[in-house]
């Protein structure tokens, strides 16, 4: 079953360095990049951890404890469904704006509200851990001076731990839609 938030469009990948944009259909929400390791791999271990609540219900229903088998397999639901939301955090971009999707919030920005989209070298947080150490973010500047809560994304991040070149990529990408939809800075 293809999933289509996992990846980023194979138009990228294939894309030679004077398209700057591979993309047929713009109005269509996309990730500019591959979810990396870290996150993928802590939503494993999430699914992993549901399975096993699935084979306890499974196991409760088996003893006669209904009740009990119905609340595991709900709870292994919601842990499912965490383990989805995990994969869909990150920036996305299309020709209405630019998204920043969170656990809990996601937030939207229109391109005519974008006055620029800048990496910068600041301390940032690593793997949205409380700890912060040196590295770039990539930082959208609205046109009416009002901030986003933290940066787009960081090369320290879950999608670009250990991954410099792919936080490149993907910063010059989402850049390269600001120039294209808000106009240069």
């Amino acid at each position: 079953m293809p999933l289509p938030f996992l990846t980023a469009d194979r138009a990228f990948d294939e894309a030679t360095d004077d398209i700057a944009l591979p993309y047929d259909d713009r109005d269509q929400w996309r990730r500019p990049y591959r979810p990396g390791p870290w996150r993928v791999g802590a939503s494993a271990v999430v699914l992993l951890l549901a399975s096993f609540m699935l084979i306890a219900a499974m196991i409760i229903a088996f003893a006669g404890g209904l009740q009990g088998a119905l609340i595991c397999a709900l709870a292994a639901l919601v842990v499912i469904a965490a383990a989805l939301r995990m994969l869909r955090i990150g920036t996305w971009v299309s020709a209405r704006g630019l998204r920043q999707t969170g656990f809990f919030v996601t937030r939207t920005v229109p391109w005519n509200a974008v006055a620029a989209v800048r990496t910068v070298q600041q301390p940032v947080r690593w793997l949205g851990l409380p700890r912060t150490v040196q590295g770039q973010a990539l930082a959208l500047v609205r046109r009416g001076g009002e901030p986003l809560p933290g940066p787009l994304m960081t090369n320290r991040n879950a999608d670009f731990l250990g991954r410099e070149t792919a936080f490149e990529r993907a910063a010059d990408t989402v850049e390269a839609w600001a120039y294209e939809y808000s106009g240069p800075a």
